[in-house]
């Protein structure tokens, strides 16, 4: 009998242990379908730039948004444009397991002028965490942002 209740016990750890390292090898495709990033400000030479994003939106290994960036005081410097950021299935595992993960992406104003972005995420639980973005707007001038995201799907 006692032999019999170990086997089981056994087979059941094994059986955890199998559903869990499943489990982490699949996304939750729902939880990671949209994302969020505050809103963010960062400092320039006698002003500030002010970023706005709806949340993104996942299409196959890239998050998509539009964006709205307000320079004060050189409003005539307001723009706004879309903005992608690129992050494999790979790169989501690696955050939804507590790991720093880097991303480049694109962007452009809607005068059809390319932005350069790269950064990186830093999770502090699988869906949360802080990011921080380097847009260069011109090849001598890069803003950089530090805000926070979360994983908003529906």
């Amino acid at each position: 009998m006692q032999r019999g209740l170990a086997l089981v016990i056994v087979l059941a750890g094994l059986l955890a242990g199998r559903l869990l390292a499943g489990a982490s090898e699949e996304l939750p495709g729902v939880a990671y379908s949209e994302a969020t990033v505050d809103k963010v400000k960062t400092s320039i030479y006698v002003g500030s730039v002010t970023l706005d994003m709806p949340p993104f939106r996942r299409a196959q290994a890239r998050y998509e948004s539009t964006y709205s960036a307000r320079v004060f005081p050189y409003f005539f410097y307001n723009e706004k444009g879309r903005i992608a950021i690129e992050l494999s299935d790979e790169d989501l595992r690696k955050l939804a397991a507590g790991e720093r993960v880097p991303f480049t992406g694109n962007a452009e104003n809607l005068d059809g002028e390319p932005r350069r972005v790269e950064g990186h995420a830093t999770p502090d639980d699988p869906l949360s965490g802080t990011i921080k973005v380097r847009v260069w707007v011109s090849p001598k001038i890069e803003l950089i942002f530090n805000s926070r995201y979360r994983f908003t799907g529906q």
